[in-house]
């Protein structure tokens, strides 16, 4: 198939002839600057998606403690706390047929796992700090009231669960990568998976015309990580949930968490869940930590307490840590939890069920003294 053109009309008539970019670095450059070309789709709220910037190269560990061993493009996040994997290749590069779906998909793994909060923050403010931009006016379309910890806990959270768009972006998408793209759109219950042709058009003055594409939009209206409301979940909404779903038992244990968070902390609400979350930030020097997360799941089998023992880490360090996990395994139903959590170097979120955590007589008193002995002063380095 020959090129097309492009005509922009203006006091004349430009004809814009399709030019391939000179080599990937132009390309990856491109989109780090300017990635509203990519921006297609809305928010959960409605409100149109503008991805931000979280880092080019960003390095991709396969343990907890390995350091980067892959490097993936492009990181990007949107306001409603969903990464955005980006891989570039030019439709010259034969890896573009079936290599890139094995990167991709293996970055997507490990980073779930091995991204924590507070290196995703460290990273942005890195970012922006390099390229000259300002944090506050960085942080301005994310924020939205929120502390950036916060933010920051909530991309963690869509990364435990999987929540994530991988794009595939190419000056032209062979049908074998469309062909993939598709099928793994209909498989993957959480992602969403996108092949996205950028075609370049230049005039003989110079004049740039960026046309892109989204691909594979296959099956996923009731899968996107953004669908469902984006409201922020309130004490009365938590409260009103565990008096409608949950035994007095739980109930009693619900209301304790958070008069603990309210009294010792600083209690927030949940990012954009489709049920009625709340976490529990308290105080390391200053500033807040994510320790836990409540979730009231329209099952009241699945409503859970999670720690967050990721962030704990680099918040406060192994050491905290595991004497934090020492002192929770306390609690028998809680002890093989904690276990699996130093085999993956702290790097989950170990999740006890409500139901569980409130049969017990000493479970809940347990778990606050924990809390209570992580944010003593001189624990931590």
């Amino acid at each position: 198939m020959g090129t097309q053109s492009v005509f922009v009309l203006g006091d004349e008539l430009h004809a814009m002839e399709q030019a391939e970019f000179a080599n990937e670095a132009e390309f990856q450059e491109l989109l780090a600057r300017h990635p509203r070309v990519l921006d297609f789709g809305t928010l959960a709220d409605g409100t149109p998606l503008r991805l931000v910037l979280v880092a080019r190269e960003m390095g991709v560990p396969t343990s907890g403690d390995s350091g980067p061993v892959f490097s993936l493009d492009h990181l990007f996040v949107d306001a409603d706390g969903v990464p955005t994997l980006v891989e570039v290749k030019r439709a010259s590069d034969t890896r573009i047929r079936r290599e890139v779906v094995g990167q991709m998909l293996d970055y997507a793994a490990n980073g779930t796992r091995y991204w924590p909060a507070a290196v995703l923050q460290r990273t942005f403010e890195a970012t922006c700090a390099a390229d000259g931009v300002s944090v506050d006016q960085a942080y301005a379309p994310l924020l939205d009231g929120q502390e950036p910890e916060e933010f920051w806990s909530a991309v963690e959270g869509r990364l435990a669960a999987g929540q994530v768009r991988l794009l595939f972006v190419a000056d032209r998408i062979p049908l074998e990568l469309r062909a993939v793209v598709e099928f793994l759109n209909r498989q993957m219950r959480q992602a969403d998976v996108y092949a996205v042709e950028l075609a370049q058009y230049r005039s003989g003055s110079g004049m740039r015309v960026l046309v892109p594409r989204v691909l594979g939009e296959v099956a996923t209206a009731q899968k996107s990580p953004s669908s469902g409301s984006r409201r922020r979940w309130t004490l009365d909404d938590v409260d009103a949930a565990a008096r409608q779903r949950y035994s007095p038992a739980v109930q009693q244990t619900v209301r304790a968490l958070l008069d603990h968070a309210a009294a010792t902390g600083r209690l927030i609400s949940g990012g954009a869940a489709s049920y009625p979350s709340m976490c529990g930030y308290f105080p390391v020097e200053g500033k807040p930590c994510p320790v836990w997360a409540l979730s009231l799941c329209e099952d009241p089998a699945k409503g859970a307490l999670a720690f967050s023992m990721g962030s704990i880490v680099d918040k406060l360090g192994r050491e905290a840590a595991a004497a934090f996990a020492d002192d929770l395994s306390a609690v028998p139903v809680l002890k093989p939890m904690m276990d699996a959590a130093r085999a993956a170097d702290f790097r989950k979120w170990p999740a006890v069920p409500l139901t569980d955590l409130s049969a017990g007589p000493t479970s809940l008193q347990t778990v606050l003294t924990a809390v209570d002995n992580l944010m003593r002063p001189g624990i931590h380095p």
